[in-house]
């Protein structure tokens, strides 16, 4: 099975401290130091795989440049951007990196699927002592396949959902975390479907 930890080693650390009470952006693993919090801006669109995997987020939230992969935490060539809503609490850390081993995936390869799925709930699972898987399942955006897998946990000294959305086309893969509180069921619910339910934009 791929090794996906050192990609979400990175995720976790970003959204554990944009839910601390502690204000401001925590040093990443890599120790460095992390670009300047940017303002809640009008409605930004995200694009990851090449455009194959692309939605927009509403008004309100914040991009924050991840630091940059390398090769001596095993992350060389990855990249992502956490968005922060302060006003909702919710956090969307979106990563894209290269498949480890040079792999190379379909846009929908249910073997690849199913070794990132598995490791990164494993890479969950290891990092919030009472992480609970609540379901997995398996979509199609476009003609992009994606897996879905919903947990719960505690972050930052409160209850949370998490909801992980992983895909991969040609040699690099992504991962779409949204993070919400556990009381924010019906709103997480309705902006993962917001999500999911994007079109990707026409070829030029």
């Amino acid at each position: 099975m791929l090794s996906y930890r050192p990609l979400l080693a990175a995720m976790s650390l970003s959204v554990l401290a944009a839910l601390s009470p502690v204000t401001g952006y925590a040093a990443s693993k890599h120790k460095q130091e992390p670009a300047k919090e940017a303002p809640a801006s009008a409605a930004l669109k995200v694009s990851t795989l090449g455009g194959k995997f692309a939605f927009t987020l509403p008004a309100g939230y914040a991009a924050n440049p991840l630091p940059a992969g390398d090769a001596a935490h095993g992350t060389e060539g990855a990249s992502g951007t956490m968005y922060l809503n302060e006003a909702l609490k919710r956090v969307i850390i979106v990563t894209e990196s290269p498949i480890p081993n040079g792999t190379q995936v379909s846009d929908n390869d249910d073997t690849f699927l199913d070794g990132a799925a598995a490791g990164l709930a494993s890479q969950q699972r290891a990092g919030l002592p009472d992480y609970q898987k609540v379901s997995e399942k398996s979509m199609k955006i476009n003609t992009l396949g994606v897996r879905q897998i919903d947990s719960t946990g505690t972050m930052g000294g409160g209850k949370t959902i998490t909801t992980t959305l992983v895909a991969g086309s040609g040699a690099r893969m992504t991962a779409v975390e949204v993070v919400s509180r556990a009381a924010d069921q019906s709103s997480h619910d309705a902006f993962v479907q917001q999500i999911v339910s994007a079109k990707a934009p026409a070829a030029k």
